[in-house]
This record gives C-alpha cells, sequence and structure tokens, in this order.
C-alpha cells in the first residue's frame, strides 16, 4: 500500500470517529462530495496537517459543495 493509500485510509478513519459514522456512510459521503479526489490531489498539504485540521477542511467542502449555487443578480 503506497503512502497516499495508507492517508486516505487515515482520513477515512478520523472523520468517521469524528462524526460517528460507518465506513459506508463516510465513503458515500466522500464519493458524493469527491473527498477523495480532493484528499488525493492536496495530499502534499494534508498530510503534514493534523487531524483536527483534516477533519475541518473535509467539512467545511462538503458543507460548500452542499450549499446552492449563488444566483447572480441582474
Amino acid at each position: 500500500m503506497d503512502n497516499v493509500t495508507k492517508f486516505l485510509v487515515y482520513c477515512v478513519e478520523i472523520y468517521k470517529t469524528a462524526h460517528k459514522l460507518n465506513g459506508r456512510q463516510v465513503m458515500q459521503l466522500f464519493s458524493q462530495y469527491g473527498i477523495l479526489e480532493y484528499i488525493v490531489s492536496c495530499y502534499g498539504a494534508l498530510h503534514t496537517t493534523g487531524p483536527e485540521y483534516i477533519i475541518e477542511d473535509i467539512a467545511g467542502l462538503i458543507a460548500d459543495r452542499q450549499a446552492p449555487p449563488h444566483r447572480q443578480i441582474q
């Protein structure tokens, strides 16, 4: 298992514990909002941070992606 894959597993586990979800729920959520792709693309920066930051970052990204798009005023 390479380092990025190990880090993905770590992120799933800490998010699961922090939000009291099971693995299936986390994977569905991460798949729905493109979180796995985000973690891989930001691995270089994310793997140097602590678990609290990672959990907050992922939760914020999910919240942003759940929000309806803003309407432009014409």
